[in-house]
């Protein structure tokens, strides 16, 4: 794509990398601001690329790259154009927090690099360019391709992934991003596992789904000093307690208060409420009074 200005005085090195702040270098003594050009220049790239892509609009404009904190690597050809030089395509990339899924449907909140624009020239294309262009790109960003998400790729595209970087197998989203399946296996640390997929947890740590008879006997064990009793806990008793230090061991059969003292277990019994006082006593009746009175002169 070529331009009515000089493309090799604006852009110095084979491929510029453009920020937010549009600037591709120290600006000349004596030239007017370049800013003007180089906003020209990424307008038309992007048109081009919607134009290509079939997009209602272009996604890549100077607008939204000064409003946005992405890099757009722009390739040059500068002995073309009378040797003014023109631009032969651009890469654009940035940083999106995405919400993805991985081979197993689990879902993983993560903020990966991205391609969001991808444009060669049609008479150029077929020539190495794109392969500079994002080989330049992993360089400079010291990132893998499988490690990176790929905004609204076209079956162009993703041919060029398959046959320059073996990228074969997407995992299915559903956003208009592509990940392949090393994305998830190059990242740090693994997602939780869902809650189903989970050990279940008896009161002394993870046990078995297949041992309920171990969850009974270790629910049932009571602790002392720290310890679990020995022979505790079997099958079919309903309560074992680990006798003091010192003390014999309690048979199955025997009985589980008697021979252990309350105060020495560290078993307390409860205080309960006062009993009742009594009133004073009832008057005697009149027929109860005659029987005492005979009673006591029978004594006499």
């Amino acid at each position: 794509m070529d331009f009515p200005f000089d493309v090799n005085a604006l852009f110095p090195e084979r491929i510029t990398v453009l920020d937010n702040s549009l600037s591709a270098g120290r600006k000349a003594h004596g030239r007017p601001d370049p800013l003007l050009q180089i906003s020209t220049v990424i307008d038309e790239l992007g048109k081009a690329s919607s134009k290509a892509q079939q997009l209602p609009a272009p996604i890549t404009s100077a607008a939204k790259l000064q409003a946005n904190r992405h890099h757009l690597y722009l390739l040059k050809d500068g002995e073309q154009n009378g040797g003014r030089g023109v631009i032969v395509g651009f890469l654009k990339v940035g940083y999106k927090k995405l919400f993805l899924l991985d081979q197993r449907g689990a879902h993983l909140e993560t903020e990966p690099l991205c391609v969001l624009d991808f444009y060669v020239t049609e008479t150029l294309q077929r020539h190495g360019y794109g392969l500079q262009l994002f080989d330049f790109m992993l360089k400079h960003k010291r990132v893998e391709p499988e490690q990176m998400a790929y905004d609204r790729p076209s079956p162009k595209f993703l041919s060029f992934l398959e046959k320059h970087y073996d990228l074969k197998s997407s995992v299915p989203q559903v956003n208009n991003f592509v990940v392949f399946s090393g994305f998830f296996q190059s990242r740090s640390g693994t997602p939780p596992t869902p809650l189903t997929d989970q050990g279940m947890y008896g009161f002394f740590g993870p046990i078995e789904k297949s041992s309920p008879k171990k969850a009974r006997g270790r629910d049932q064990t009571v602790f002392t000093d720290g310890k679990r009793s020995g022979s505790a806990g079997a099958e079919g008793s309903p309560l074992a307690v680990h006798s003091p230090r010192g003390s014999p061991p309690l048979s199955p059969s025997a009985s589980v208060i008697s021979p252990i003292p309350f105060a020495q277990c560290g078993i307390l019994p409860q205080p309960g409420p006062a009993p009742a006082r009594r009133g004073p006593r009832d008057p005697l009746l009149p027929a109860q009074r005659q029987l005492q009175g005979k009673t006591h002169q029978f004594s006499k």
